[in-house]
């Protein structure tokens, strides 16, 4: 008898539970460095493959594993590489898929950490990117090299919220023999599925949405067992990978996240909608919004327009930081994906130690602030905005 169908729902709660001979209900959370063999023999078996079983904590451990599993599911991947952060599951995937000599196209609108590993630290390994419009697919085609073996894209972006077209992308990557590495970190799998668009790698910051409250760090890498071999290979040797009471955090917030997104989308377009009618705001970007420029996409691309929204105010930065100084209840941090709704300045933080050439180019000017819109009361938000607005 084959396995049943569950709902996304259903999965975030139950894929990937593995119960102990104790028949905890709850996951359990297994804070060990390393495991015990019963015989010398068994441990020779498992470090070199030969036997299927835990070894040390660093890439084997029976909590990390369930939540591997999980978002696995959840994506439809074969395979979950659960990584100690965001930054080092890109990491992960670039390391363990390329070599001296190969290139990258990415996307202009990515976050400011990304575009510096990119740059500053992947470089110097011999590894080439080009830039490109996140939306003028013909760009991506021009940017190929015989090298390019990897496209990189955020869809939405951070923090214009632009949209890819991943299905349009994914025909040029394949034509070329080159993998393409999705960023879903802004919708989670609840909101959009890479994988049945054309992508070959899915790329989580767990941090955000997927904890969705604020309490821990992680990061995680999907795709087909022959590409997670190399990432799996890189975490394996050098270490950054994901702790255990990291991953039963994880696998608690996968619970609810169905539950979070939804609302975390329903607040977002009552916030986008109230802010274009603001005298004082130039802009508002929201995939949800018809006045969005991809906006027919994202809606055939994802469930919903998300739970990010960015806006620019008129005055440039005096005028942002003017509405962000005033607030009270929102957090002035650069996190994402809490139920706390959290305000920045993306020029001054999260995009600061990019050159000024690269913000213009990925549109991000000195009036631009993004809101991550948590589970408060629209009402509530609107009126801590509104202060400074004024």
């Amino acid at each position: 008898m084959s396995a049943p169908t569950y709902q996304p729902e259903t999965l975030a709660v139950h894929a990937g539970t593995v119960r102990s001979q104790f028949g905890e209900h709850s996951e359990a959370m297994f804070l060990t460095s390393s495991f015990v063999f019963e015989s010398a023999a068994q441990a020779a078996a498992r470090f070199i493959g030969e036997q299927p079983g835990n070894i040390y904590s660093r890439f084997t451990n029976p909590t990390v594993t369930m939540f591997e599993e999980r978002l696995a599911a959840l994506e439809g991947a074969e395979q979950c590489v659960a990584t100690a952060s965001g930054m080092a599951a890109i990491l992960a995937c670039v390391m363990g898929l390329l070599k001296s000599g190969d290139h990258i196209i990415a996307s202009h609108s990515l976050f400011g950490s990304t575009v510096n590993l990119f740059n500053n630290v992947i470089k110097k390994f011999g590894v080439e990117t080009t830039y490109v419009s996140a939306t003028d697919v013909a760009q991506w085609q021009a940017a190929v090299r015989p090298s390019t073996k990897l496209f990189f894209l955020e869809t939405p972006s951070n923090p214009l919220t632009e949209i890819s077209d991943i299905a349009a992308i994914s025909k040029i990557a394949k034509s070329c023999g080159a993998l393409l590495a999705v960023d879903n970190c802004f919708c989670t799998p609840i909101l959009q599925q890479p994988f049945t668009l054309g992508a070959d790698i899915v790329i989580h910051s767990a941090t955000k949405y997927i904890d969705g409250q604020g309490r821990v760090l992680g990061g995680a890498v999907l795709g087909s067992k022959k590409n997670m071999e190399g990432v799996y290979g890189f975490l394996r040797t050098t270490g950054p990978t994901m702790s255990a009471f990291n991953a039963w955090v994880f696998l608690k917030g996968l619970e609810t996240l169905k539950i979070r997104m939804d609302a975390h989308s329903a607040n977002a377009l009552e916030l986008a909608t109230w802010l274009e009618a603001q005298p004082n705001v130039a802009r508002v970007f929201y995939p949800g919004l018809p006045s969005h420029p991809q906006h027919k996409l994202a809606m055939r691309q994802q469930k919903t327009g998300g739970g990010i929204v960015s806006f620019e105010v008129k005055g440039g930065k005096a005028a942002a930081w003017q509405v962000i100084d005033n607030t009270q209840l929102l957090s002035i941090t650069a996190n994402l994906g809490d139920t706390k709704t959290t305000i920045t300045h993306p020029a001054s933080t999260t995009h600061a130690r990019i050159t000024p050439e690269a913000r213009a180019a990925a549109g991000i000017s000195d009036g631009l602030i993004r809101i991550a819109v948590g589970l408060e009361a629209v009402v509530d938000i609107q009126n801590d905005l509104a202060r400074g607005l004024k």
